[in-house]
């Protein structure tokens, strides 16, 4: 049986260790092809520009920066992404307040309905939507 993301290649922006680690085991769990990690703005932005992902999670606070530049860098190439965030809906600037939004703490399966929401509306929401092949 095929898992929720077999084959997908998923960038994770976390700057905390723990978390990391935990979203790195349920994400294998969840049959990803590759999972790759930045802990901040500059790391995230430099990976963005050098390969290809299928979707994406970034914390906002990232020691003390914003993840907004990183989810623009994702807009512009249509990679699907949802933010973690233990501040709630008003750590969000208003024009990303339509994203999907993984409120921490969160669990193996916060996880997996989330990345399965945002997945299966892929088709519905072309803004969300993987980037086209070359």
């Amino acid at each position: 049986m095929d898992k929720l993301l077999s084959g997908r290649r998923v960038l994770v922006v976390e700057d905390e260790m723990m978390v990391l680690m935990l979203m790195e085991d349920i994400l294998a769990d969840l049959g990803c092809e590759s999972v790759t990690v930045a802990a901040n703005v500059k790391q995230a932005l430099a990976l963005v520009n050098a390969q290809l992902f299928d979707a994406a999670m970034l914390d906002v606070n990232l020691n003390g920066d914003k993840s907004f530049p990183i989810a623009d860098a994702l807009v512009a190439q249509g990679v699907p992404f949802v933010f973690a965030t233990g501040y709630g809906i008003d750590a969000i600037t208003d024009n990303y307040r339509n994203r999907p939004l993984l409120a921490k703490p969160y669990s193996r399966r916060d996880v997996e309905e989330i990345l399965a929401d945002l997945l299966t509306h892929l088709a519905f929401r072309p803004d969300l939507g993987p980037r086209a092949s070359a």
